[in-house]
């Protein structure tokens, strides 16, 4: 099964943000969501918690950033909400 995987605008501006490098890193690895979103198969990716329904996880992208995004299993979609370094992750969310 393949997903789609959308990134939110204000994420997309803080990719193009990046050096050129890891600008692609970034996006090959977001691109990786594409055939499989859930965790314990490749990647660092982690069930962060359930709320109402909705479940947020958390991919780590090399030993610098951090991907939130959720799933839409029915529409096989993959919806990036944030992208920011580790340290950012850690003071905006805590260890969720």
């Amino acid at each position: 099964m393949s997903f789609q995987v959308l990134i939110k605008r204000k994420s997309v501006e803080a990719i193009n943000e990046l050096p050129s490098k890891t600008r692609r890193i970034v996006h090959d690895t977001l691109k990786s969501l594409e055939q499989d979103p859930y965790p314990g198969t490749g990647g660092d990716k982690k069930l962060l918690h359930q709320e109402e329904g909705i479940e947020v996880y958390r991919f780590h992208i090399g030993r610098s950033y951090t991907a939130f995004y959720t799933i839409d299993i029915r529409s096989h979609v993959v919806q990036v909400h944030d992208v920011m370094t580790i340290g950012q992750a850690h003071k905006r969310y805590g260890r969720i």
